[in-house]
Parts: structure tokens; sequence; C-alpha cells
């Protein structure tokens, strides 16, 4: 195997790890800022605030783009599968 071909390879993965968890991560700042902003302003400083709204809205986002995040990593197994006899070589 290449140089080439490794570093592609893990330039795919890292693309598409990051592609996978933005969407929760970006939603966990989001629903955070949000609350955070809200405890200021109402000045209630409770721990679990901010911790029980990003894990609701965090589950539900899942499972909403679950589908999504399967075919995603199906594409980039399906790209690791077919450069498999390249990497033996």
């Amino acid at each position: 195997m290449s140089n080439e071909l490794a570093l592609d390879l893990m330039r795919s993965a890292v693309q598409t790890a990051l592609l996978v968890a933005a969407p929760l991560l970006l939603a966990a700042l989001v629903v955070g800022l949000v609350v955070g902003l809200l405890q200021a302003v109402t000045q209630i400083q409770e721990q679990t605030l901010t911790f029980i709204p990003k894990l609701l809205v965090m589950t539900l986002l899942f499972v909403a783009l679950l589908p999504w995040f399967v075919s995603r990593l199906v594409e980039y197994l399906a790209m690791v599968l077919k450069s498999l006899p390249t990497l033996v070589a």
C-alpha cells in the first residue's frame, strides 16, 4: 500500500466521521447556547437543566437522522471494499 493511498483512506475516514458527527454536535451547541442564555437571564444555575435538554434533542436527532448516518457509513464501507484489491497489491 502506498503512502498516498493510506492518506486518502484516512482522509476519507476523517471526513466521513466529521460529516456524521456534525449534526449532533451542532445541535448540542445550539441547545447549550439557548439553555445557557436562559440560565443567565433567569439566574437559575441548575446543572441538570443543561444536560437533559441536550440529551433529549440529541436522542431525537439521532433517531431522525439514523438512516442518513447509516447510508453515509455504508457508502464509505463500499468505497473501502472496492479499493481492497489495490490495498493488497
